[in-house]
């Protein structure tokens, strides 16, 4: 079972620093946690992860019941032992996943009918098989099952959803499950308010280890998703942790944090990192650009990381063009030390009381740091465009 501590909370905001403990080990909040859907962050090992500081990690259920399937990594050891990962596991029940699957899927009160994107295989994941295949993946935190209506949708499709939802979060608490593992109820409603007020107070009444804000970043624009962050926190208990699924990018988990938030997951930093988008504490990098061929520097001055103290934004730009592994693995792990640096640097702003502060210090930083290299990328695509007769990037 999970327990957590509220350290400290800024006086003139709602972030907060905490410590969720769990079977496998503490984990100090705000927290991030890298998404490693099938059991794995793409080119990452876990003994790496580790050494970035992560004790958290997510992975997907959905995922791993087609493919190699829960019973398969309960006779492995579950999850920990099959993938030789010794910190925490968080494991989403694959909800969000099958709003894709529009075509591949039909929902019932009873639960999703659909067909595996694998090899077409018909399956019928109910709340109670949902509970089944996490109890044996062995995750540290399981959530519920949840219908999350696509972005746009009626008021009629939200209700459904949250009516759904409930429901089921109802016959997921009460489905056999190993009591050492917590639950995390998730709330729906899409863009409507009511909705979400009543999504998040039917499930504190139900009541649950933790508590998930699902239904955004999925297309709607910042102020609808940070209005209605604020709605479903405000409904919350402040003695269990909150988390927001599925954001985002560096200025989401300041603005989350802010509003509450403790736990995030997004696949931004390792997919950003295979495109060769790169955070620093000033703003952006797009290595691609051609400003960087003969640029001797680091990523980010500021930074520590492995990537950082070795190598050059001219290698890692060479590696990029050239379709390199080693890039993408290193842009990754550059990737993910920028987004733990972040939560610690929020964790501490909290408990110094700044955070406020903080946030001004962050955007004012950006802005400067874009007005920059606005210039020099069109310097750059300037000279890439007189010395090049295909106009193409190196």
């Amino acid at each position: 079972m999970i327990a957590f501590s509220v350290d400290q909370q800024d006086p003139r905001c709602a972030a907060r620093a905490a410590v969720l403990s769990t079977p496998h080990g503490a984990v100090d909040t705000p927290a991030f946690m890298p998404v490693g859907t099938l059991g794995t962050v793409k080119g990452m090992a876990p003994d790496e992860l580790r050494e970035l500081g992560f004790g958290l990690m997510l992975s997907n259920a959905y995922h791993l019941y087609l493919r190699p399937g829960h019973r398969l990594i309960q006779e492995q050891g579950g999850l920990h032992g099959f993938t030789a990962w010794n910190g925490a596991i968080l494991t989403d029940s694959g909800g969000f996943q099958l709003v894709s699957l529009a075509d591949l899927r039909k929902i019932t009160d009873d639960g999703i009918s659909f067909r595996s994107h694998l090899d077409g295989s018909l399956h019928h994941l109910t709340p109670e098989l949902c509970m089944e295949i996490q109890m044996a993946l062995g995750s540290d935190v399981m959530m519920t099952l949840d219908e999350c209506p696509p972005h746009p949708c009626s008021n009629e499709q939200a209700m459904i959803a949250v009516t759904r939802t409930t429901a089921w979060a109802k016959r997921c608490a009460v489905a056999a499950r190993d009591r050492r593992q917590a639950l995390f109820g998730i709330v729906q409603g899409a863009l409507d308010a009511d909705l979400r007020r009543q999504s998040a107070r039917e499930l504190v009444e139900i009541g649950f280890d933790g508590y998930a804000i699902g239904g955004l970043s999925l297309g709607e624009d910042k102020p609808a998703l940070l209005s209605m962050l604020e709605v479903s926190v405000d409904e919350l208990p402040p003695s269990r942790p909150r988390y927001l699924m599925g954001v985002g990018l560096p200025e989401d988990l300041v603005e989350g944090v802010m509003r509450g938030v403790d736990m995030f997951d997004c696949v931004i930093p390792s997919r950003h990192g295979r495109t060769g988008w790169l955070f620093t504490t000033q703003g952006r990098v797009l290595i691609k650009h051609a400003q960087y061929a003969k640029d001797n520097g680091p990523i980010d001055t500021q930074c520590e990381c492995p990537v950082c103290r070795k190598y050059s934004r001219a290698y890692l730009r060479h590696l990029y063009l050239s379709n390199e592994m080693l890039g993408v693995r290193l842009n990754t792990i550059h990737n993910l030390w920028y987004y733990r640096t972040l939560m610690d640097a929020m964790r501490s702003a909290i408990q110094d009381g700044i955070f406020p502060a903080f946030r001004r210090a962050f955007y004012e930083q950006r802005r400067e740091y874009e007005k920059s290299a606005a210039h020099a990328e069109l310097a750059g695509a300037t000279v890439v465009a007189e010395g090049s007769t295909s106009g193409k990037d190196g």
